[in-house]
């Protein structure tokens, strides 16, 4: 099982996912595990991940819209799907026809699906979201809490709806700032106060307050749910939070296409941003800002070759980048780590040069760059978005 063209590849280890996933269910106890694999699982395959997960024993999985929650199904997924985001209530039909279960972040919107379902004669099913300190969707608990609860109540009785959940979402738990511990303890508080309200006379099948950071800030709302996201995919929620024994998914990968020995105060790349300073071997790797590794790690990010560090030269251009390859021996067809192994940044290292985080780098990795999933040491499938079917 090989690529037709090797180029540019993300290598995913899914014995390092089910390890993770093992790892965060030690961390949740009984409670069962939404697995967040929205943006294609952050970048890595959400067919392939979803499956895996599925097979390690994840309860449900979360989405960011109807076509992410669609391809799941279309890929053979069973298990209930969420959608986090916005859903147009146009689409209620399919959203029942596809079990698939919908956020409902306000009255207006929550009248609107029902008004759709009712017309469409089907009933979709929904989890309230509450807006407890994000400021993003959601029904705003902290700036209005008697307004949000009678909202809240109102969309249980709406026809067309069958309200089986709620939750709400961490804006700084993974901070350790002391304010924004403050901030995420009355988060909680007032999450248990909506929870109080809402259920009062009937009880709710799903509650689910906790993201990755606070599940591994160990956080509880009275859940029957815990959103596992970014440590899924081995990665810590920040630098103030970080879990012990997590086993980086990804690797990014590349093969270099040419070398060359350049002479002192040769300039390298777009702008000759980069002189060099002493003759120096140079690398031309088949991988650019288009692939998704990142254009701010001009002139700053590491990758390597034969385990050794090789710092990129010059700006990176859309399809290629340039490294000093001195003190390795390296031809052309050789491959390269560019982020996630042995001499390179880690994603989190590159994250913090390239001024972002994690999340972005992971997700960033394009569709042109074929994903390579390993497992027991070898490759078992090749998900390649390119090639011909």
């Amino acid at each position: 099982m090989k690529l037709q063209d090797a180029h540019c590849w993300a290598e995913i280890d899914l014995d390092a996912l089910t390890h993770n996933f093992r790892l965060i269910q030690g961390l949740a106890g009984e409670t069962p595990i939404c697995a967040v694999v929205k943006a294609d699982a952050y970048g890595h395959g959400d067919r392939m991940v979803a499956r895996t997960l599925g097979d390690a024993g994840a309860a449900w999985f979360a989405v960011s819209s109807l076509a992410e929650a669609l391809h799941l199904r279309r890929g053979g997924i069973t298990q209930p799907i969420l959608i986090l985001g916005m859903t147009q209530p146009s689409q209620a039909a399919r959203l029942a026809e596809y079990h698939i279960i919908q956020a409902i972040f306000s009255l207006p919107y929550a009248e609107a699906l029902s008004a759709e379902a009712r017309k469409a004669g089907v009933t979709v099913e929904g989890h309230l979201k509450t807006d407890t300190g994000m400021g993003r969707i959601g029904f705003g608990a902290r700036s209005d809490f008697d307004s949000a609860v009678r909202e809240l109540l109102a969309c249980r009785k709406l026809p067309g709806l069958r309200i089986t959940g709620i939750f709400q979402h961490f804006s700084a738990a993974d901070s350790a700032d002391p304010d924004d511990l403050a901030y995420t303890e009355s988060q909680l508080a007032l999450f248990q106060r909506v929870l109080s309200a809402v259920t009062a006379l009937e009880p709710l099948e799903s509650v689910h307050c906790c993201n990755s950071a606070g599940l591994a800030s160990h956080l509880n709302g009275g859940q029957t749910l815990v959103r596992a996201g970014i440590i899924l995919y081995g990665q810590d929620p920040s630098g103030d939070l970080r879990v012990p024994g997590l086993r980086p998914v990804m690797r990014l990968k590349s093969v270099v296409s040419h070398v060359k020995e350049v002479p002192a105060g040769t300039a390298i790349g777009y702008g000759r941003t980069y002189i060099t300073e002493r003759p120096t071997r140079i690398a031309t790797l088949c991988c650019g800002y288009a692939d998704g590794y990142p254009r701010a790690l001009s002139n700053r990010g590491t990758a390597s070759i034969n385990g050794k560090p090789a710092p990129v030269t010059g700006r990176v251009s859309m399809d290629q980048i340039m490294v000093d390859a001195r003190g390795t021996e390296v031809q052309p067809g050789q491959e390269a780590i560019l982020i996630g192994g042995s001499g390179a940044d880690s994603f989190a290292e590159a994250a913090e040069k390239a001024g972002t985080i994690s999340y972005e780098l992971l997700c960033a990795v394009s569709r042109r760059v074929p994903r390579v999933y390993l497992r027991g040491g070898g490759v078992t499938a090749v998900e390649d978005y390119l090639a011909e079917n």
